[in-house]
């Protein structure tokens, strides 16, 4: 349903999570948790009865969260990916549970979107100074980007079961798709350690079930696209929202606005995309990834794939001064109930 006034419409989901349907906890109190990871903050706010569970949550999520950062980082020379990138042509290297399951989501978007997002983009990241290396102060020269692309290719990528082979060069970087699945990751914690009700956040990718003690909904907004000052405001409840596009990160070179964005079809930063790709996903992980993959293929070609994926996504477009226009896939109105 919609829940309209002249500023505020408000989305509920079509179907409610097991949580809900079993009622607020009245009697508890909400919780909440913040720290760094992954080179930005994550949050999460829990229902709980004892005041006493904030300090064994806080060690759990923080312990997880470096075990994540052990596999996942390609900031840090000594995780996984990090021994991964450095490994000579012609070796293979064990890969352990998150990183298989990141890279495995990964490439499944990478297939079904032609390469709008791939997880080897490392030496092209780290030329625009987006990785490891450090800013650059000017953009590089079209034979180092040539260079950077010819390592790059997520069709190089050769697994044998838990064994990947490195072909030589090639860099992973799943920093598109590595914040969304440590959401997963902290909700499914919450969940097991029984705090049902959650909201979890890290560096703007969100997931949350059930409701708070009064019975109102997690949520999170976003612009309209219906006038200046409107926002829709999505509750999530057994869903997560994932958003890229250039309203969050670019930067001005010589007069046009560049996307943080890398398009791996060009080797360089979008331009003219979306001010925001929102994507709504059961999992955080692919809302994530798909976000990045949506915004590279802008909302002509993007729109016809998440039709035929069935995903639920809106591309919020620049205006004049303004919020531009709205466009939404089939999909965003199967998975939010909306009436008049």
């Amino acid at each position: 349903m919609v829940l309209a006034t002249a500023a505020v419409e408000l989305l509920l989901p079509r179907r409610f999570s097991a949580a809900t349907q079993a009622g607020p906890q009245r009697d508890g109190r909400c919780l909440r948790l913040t720290g760094i990871t992954m080179g930005t903050h994550w949050s999460l706010q829990f229902i709980s009865r004892d005041p006493d569970d904030a300090a064994r949550v806080q060690a759990g999520i923080e312990a997880l969260l470096i075990a994540l950062n052990a596999q996942l980082s390609h900031w840090d020379p000594r995780s996984a990916v990090g021994r991964y990138n450095r490994l000579p042509a012609g070796s293979w290297q064990a890969l352990p549970a998150d990183l298989l399951a990141v890279l495995d989501a990964a490439q499944g978007i990478a297939s079904a979107s032609n390469g709008a997002l791939d997880p080897t983009l490392g030496a092209l990241v780290n030329l625009w100074g987006h990785g490891p290396a450090g800013p650059t102060r000017k953009a590089p020269a079209a034979s180092d980007i040539a260079n950077a692309m010819a390592c790059a290719g997520w069709s190089r990528l050769h697994r044998d079961g838990a064994l990947l082979w490195q072909p030589g060069g090639l860099q992973l970087d799943l920093s598109a798709i590595a914040k969304g699945h440590a959401v997963d990751r902290l909700a499914d914690w919450l969940s097991r350690h029984g705090h049902p009700h959650h909201l979890v956040e890290i560096g703007g990718e969100l997931r949350g079930q059930g409701v708070k003690p009064d019975g109102s909904p997690w949520g999170v907004s976003i612009d309209s696209g219906i006038e200046p000052d409107a926002i829709t405001r999505i509750a999530l409840d057994g869903l997560s929202v994932a958003t890229s596009g250039d309203a969050f990160r670019h930067h001005e070179q010589a007069g046009e606005r560049l996307a943080h964005t890398l398009d791996p079809r060009t080797g360089r930063p979008l331009h003219k995309a979306a001010a925001a790709v929102t994507v709504i996903h059961s999992s955080c992980g692919l809302a994530d990834g798909w976000a990045t993959a949506l915004t590279v293929l802008g909302p002509e070609a993007g729109l016809r794939l998440a039709d035929q994926l069935g995903l639920a996504v809106r591309w919020q477009m620049h205006g004049d001064g303004e919020p531009g226009p709205v466009i939404d896939s089939l999909g965003w109105w199967a998975m939010i109930e909306a009436e008049p």
